[in-house]
């Protein structure tokens, strides 16, 4: 090969940056560093079960996880033991699917925005959900979970819309930098408009204030099943969109070059993101920090390839937010701490530790 052609391999997100114009040395063998990066996966995974059935185990009345089996395995509606078991499930499948949901839609949200502090504030979701929970309380009465989820999504959805259409203008379209900078300050003026409906409305306030705290704590199967299609395909499409995310953090004259239709690619990758983002904070209300230091701490196992951070960003989240969650049980007995609280008490000193090594990995 001569001077200045550039192979697919040396293109190949985990290996660093690709330098157009290196000289090839032969094919990239991932198989050491794939099989290393199952392994960990793998290991999240069984770690993630483990806290699945703590999670069945622990609270104000602790079970041992024999008794977890036997609910799951042979249950005796006689047996109150099994009964309290079965009662901890839908909480437990929450933190599970809201965990995984922060988590890709952390991770993604970072690659197309190629910004490493995205999370679900940058574009405006939280503000757009909490404003229309506001809405749907002040407004229309709604009272419960199955009712702020409808409110919640289409207020995410729609903050999310115009904040890209308003980075969309101008010649360069939404770059990054306008992506944030349109996210903040709609972030802004809907929280202004949030805060004028409760301040004039203590019933509002009453009400909304439970489900701003964030947490997967009072929610039954009512809850969390109607979440469930939006979850399935916001996951499916932000799975698939591993390469399009290694071509965008190469930035958007490398992607074109590769043949990236750096408009097109975003927006697929941003319907995901809202689907996942709006649906997860519909259910559980902004929890904070998962979405931002997961994706941080993956790229220790995985470097910069997308195709891997993905799927260990939709393992370990969940990872965070059960273990937030079961911590938050038993710290307070016979109370109990909101998950949404215990992450950001989790999750900010490791990310200022990540801060303070210099280990946060780039994009």
């Amino acid at each position: 090969m001569t001077q200045g052609t550039t192979t697919a391999d040396q293109w190949a997100p985990g290996a660093g940056t690709p330098v157009p114009g290196r000289v090839s040395r032969g094919p990239v063998k991932w198989s050491a560093s794939g099989g290393k990066r199952t392994a960990w996966l793998l290991a999240a995974v069984v770690v993630l079960l483990l806290l699945a059935g703590t999670s069945l185990a622990v609270g104000a009345r602790g079970l041992p996880l024999a008794t977890v089996w036997q609910a799951m395995t042979s249950f005796d509606a006689a047996n109150g033991d099994h009964a309290v078991v079965h009662a901890r499930i839908p909480r437990t499948a929450l933190g599970l699917l809201v965990g995984g949901a922060l988590g890709l839609a952390g991770a993604a949200m970072q690659g197309v925005a190629r910004n490493p502090l995205a999370d679900p504030g940058i574009i405006g979701v939280n503000a757009g959900a909490a404003l229309a929970v506001v809405t749907g309380i002040y407004v229309f009465g709604v009272a419960t979970f199955s009712g702020y989820i409808w409110f919640a999504f289409i207020g995410a959805g729609a903050a999310a819309v115009l904040v890209y259409l308003i980075a969309s203008l101008g010649r360069d379209g939404a770059t990054p930098v306008k992506l944030a900078l349109a996210g903040a300050a709609l972030s802004a003026g809907l929280y202004s408009l949030m805060n004028v409906v409760l301040v004039s409305s203590q019933d509002t306030l009453d009400r909304f204030r439970f489900w701003q705290v964030g947490g997967v704590a009072g929610r039954d199967w009512s809850v969390v099943l109607p979440g469930l299609p939006f979850l399935a395909v916001g996951a499916a499409v932000v799975l698939l969109t591993g390469r399009i995310l290694n071509s965008l953090a190469l930035g958007d004259d490398i992607a074109r070059g590769l043949g990236q239709r750096v408009g097109l690619a975003r927006g697929v990758a941003a319907l995901g993101i809202v689907l996942l983002c709006g649906t997860a904070t519909a259910l559980a209300g902004p929890i904070g920090f998962v979405g931002l230091v997961v994706p941080h701490a993956v790229r220790f196992l995985t470097g910069p390839d997308y195709r891997w951070i993905l799927p260990f960003s939709l393992v370990v989240a969940p990872v965070l937010l059960l273990g937030a969650d079961i911590i938050g049980r038993v710290i307070l007995l016979p109370g109990e701490v909101p998950a949404g609280i215990m992450t950001a008490l989790v999750g900010a000193p490791f990310f200022v530790w990540l801060v303070r090594r210099g280990k946060g990995a780039g994009l």
